[in-house]
């Protein structure tokens, strides 16, 4: 009788030696996804633009987006601390952004011939975010973490000023998509955008959003996560439209290989 009484207690105590390691191990690798999973869609995007040559898929739009997005989230941290793994997750996506910024701007320098002088200082509206140099986009974006963060240093003790800080950062972030469909819609074809690159924005964002929820992330994090999702339902009914019903002919790019040869 003794042993019938002391075997379940024992197999209670396994499993909870086994659910403890599992669970870390789950939240490690949510936790790591969170961090990284946000660059992943721009690995095959980064490729597709290093092989071929042609940027003309891709907005630039999308990593000032990014870039704005990730700095306000940085500063709001400041104001009120969130989890470690999304402030880590900022600092990688900017880094990221910078070096799609770079790969682009020297591939459409490299396409362009007779290409015209711009650059930051400039402060010409009419080309801003359209500058001949990596160096211009590295100025605009210290630029404006500089007057950002004085803003925000000075006004650290508003609680109205942090929260909407906050509900800026995550909002322009759920904009991320906006610049592609444009884009797209611009020119009636997804043509030289990458459909992987949409279909990991669309399974990382919902998997964001599931952790903004489960891990009580501040409410602004969650509400734009939800619009974010919806931004890429649409990107993707785009690539479903065009591609079923064409509006333009397809494009041939010339690769920059055969022009030097000619």
């Amino acid at each position: 009788m003794l042993r019938d009484f002391i075997l379940p207690i024992m197999e209670v105590d396994g499993w909870e030696w086994l659910v403890a390691p599992v669970h870390q191990l789950v939240s490690w690798g949510a936790s790591a996804a969170m961090v990284f999973g946000g660059v992943v869609p721009y690995i095959p995007q980064y490729r597709d633009i290093k092989r071929t040559q042609n940027a003309e898929g891709f907005s630039t739009y999308v990593c000032l987006v990014l870039l704005v997005a990730n700095i306000l989230r940085i500063l709001f941290w400041f104001g009120r601390h969130f989890e470690s793994p999304l402030l880590l997750q900022s600092i990688i996506m900017i880094i990221t952004m910078l070096l799609m910024l770079k790969l682009c701007t020297e591939v459409r320098v490299t396409n362009e011939l007779n290409i015209k002088r711009r650059s930051f200082s400039d402060f010409d509206l009419n080309y801003f975010w359209h500058w001949n140099k990596f160096t211009d986009y590295v100025q605009c974006v210290l630029a404006f973490t500089g007057v950002t963060g004085y803003i925000t240093y000075l006004s650290l003790d508003s609680v109205v000023f942090v929260e909407t800080l906050g509900f800026l950062a995550v909002f322009t972030e759920a904009m991320l998509g906006v610049p592609q469909l444009y884009r797209n819609y611009q020119n009636r074809s997804t043509e030289g955008m990458s459909v992987k690159m949409v279909l990991m924005w669309t399974s990382g964002d919902t998997f964001k959003t599931v952790y903004f929820l489960l891990n009580q992330a501040p409410f602004q994090f969650s509400i734009c996560g939800l619009l974010q999702v919806f931004v890429d339902m649409a990107i993707l009914l785009q690539v479903y439209f065009y591609s079923c019903y064409p509006q333009k002919p397809v494009s041939h790019t010339t690769h920059p290989a055969s022009t030097k040869a000619l």
